[in-house]
């Protein structure tokens, strides 16, 4: 047999373009950002120090000193709990939408061993999952990657409405950047109509591009999948809401429910950029609460950090079957 041949048996078409190296360009750019986000933190809290006569070692010392940190661990561990329970069952339900009736706790031990990847990168571990089910269950690995795509695809809409519906709710307390977003949430709003007729073949019926595998999922997809995405996934929202207030409150600093309804979505938006620590994250989180630049950025460092470490920690916990299901023994 061929290495072609091969490759088709696995579901994968060896002439389609092969995904190509991350550009300079590209690394370039994320180095700068994370650069800029560490000369800012660096410099707000500096400053914030100084105003209190201390060094700087001094005064992150005495932030990370008044925390509550039992319960803010209770309280994470349960959260990151319920996160990993609803994200996989997202997963099932998109898999069992455009590919195949497969369990969730089938699904459980994948989703979990791809958080160990996601440290480094969450959609390289989204990668790890089609790989994953292309080896275990033989299931093409581009009908994978596909739902994988339309995962992430919702992703971004789905944090833009709540986004959109904090805004409403928040109004004129919020920083003035934030009333960009009607305007992003309107030019959302007309892409995805576009988007939505164009794969079920309503615009541009003689296009290629469409057809083309990677795009299986969203030719499948009708309205309904992007609402029940929606809905299966805004709990997880939801509790990370009610989460983050609790624990800013045990980090000293004063917030609502209605506050961190806009900003969450805002604030997860950054941690998807992979930068190192998630700085983008725990800048976002400084400038949002400029006041309490210390206690934010140490908020912002332990919060997102612990998330990602202990959600792969659950990945630790399925690790050994997952590679029994890959490679036996």
């Amino acid at each position: 047999m061929s290495d072609k041949d091969a490759l088709q048996e696995n579901g994968i078409d060896s002439s389609a373009p092969q995904p190509k190296k991350k550009s300079l360009v590209g690394r370039i750019g994320f180095l700068l950002l994370t650069l800029a986000c560490f000369a800012y933190l660096y410099g707000r809290l500096n400053g914030a120090a100084a105003r209190e006569g201390m060094d700087l070692a001094s005064y992150m010392t005495d932030v990370f000193a008044t925390v509550n940190w039992a319960p803010w661990l209770l309280l994470m561990i349960g959260y990151s709990l319920f996160y990993f329970a609803i994200d996989t069952l997202v997963v099932t339900r998109a898999l069992n939408w455009f590919i195949a009736d497969i369990k969730y706790k089938d699904i459980a031990p994948i989703r979990a061993s791809a958080y160990i990847i996601s440290i480094f990168n969450e959609q390289i571990g989204k990668g790890a999952m089609a790989f994953y089910l292309n080896k275990r269950d033989k299931i093409p690995g581009w009908e994978v990657s596909s739902v994988m795509l339309f995962i992430m695809f919702c992703e971004v809409f789905y944090l833009l409405v709540w986004a959109t519906i904090g805004y409403t709710v928040a109004g004129t307390s919020l920083p003035e950047a934030f009333s960009l977003v009607p305007f992003f949430a309107a030019g959302a709003a007309c892409f995805f109509v576009i988007w939505v007729a164009y794969f079920n073949g309503s615009i541009f019926r003689s296009s290629a591009l469409r057809e083309r595998r990677v795009f299986h999922a969203f030719r499948k997809a009708k309205l309904w999948h992007y609402g029940a995405f929606l809905v299966l996934r805004s709990p997880a929202l939801l509790a990370a809401i009610v989460v983050y207030t609790i624990a800013l409150q045990l980090f000293g600093v004063p917030a609502s429910l209605l506050e961190l309804l806009p900003y969450l979505p805002v604030v997860f938006f950054a941690a998807a950029v992979p930068t190192p620590m998630r700085a983008a994250a725990i800048t976002f989180w400084v400038i949002l609460f400029p006041e309490n630049e210390g206690q934010m950025a140490a908020f912002g460092f332990v919060q997102h950090n612990f998330f990602i470490l202990f959600n792969a920690a659950i990945g630790l916990v399925f690790w050994r079957r997952a590679q029994r299901e890959l490679f036996g023994g």
